[in-house]
């Protein structure tokens, strides 16, 4: 990925996200999957706090990632392309990640 790209990557995710969490073809646990991740990354009460080096950001990462593979699996290929904001090698990216070829 070059430099642009990756700089663009939270923000893509997280418009990804806002977009199939109003989604009504998503399945509804899948959005509340959605939002449920919102609400614990806007809440200051993390698992691990965000002021232990590392560690305090990587629980979130974590849930970011499995909520990521989770929801484009049950989301369905088509509906990520139509939501994908970013470029299609970011989007090939995600797509590998949640384990299309």
């Amino acid at each position: 990925m070059h430099l642009r790209e990756i700089a663009r990557f939270v923000p893509d995710l997280a418009i990804l996200f806002s977009r199939l969490a109003r989604d009504r073809r998503v399945p509804r646990l899948r959005r509340l999957w959605l939002l449920g991740l919102a609400a614990y990354l806007a809440s200051p009460i993390d698992l691990i706090p965000d002021f232990i080096p590392v560690l305090g950001q990587l629980d979130d990462a974590l849930l970011v990632a499995l909520t990521l593979r989770g929801v484009v699996r049950g989301a369905g290929l088509e509906l990520v392309k139509d939501h994908w904001p970013g470029t299609q090698r970011s989007l090939r990216a995600v797509l590998r990640f949640a384990g299309y070829s």
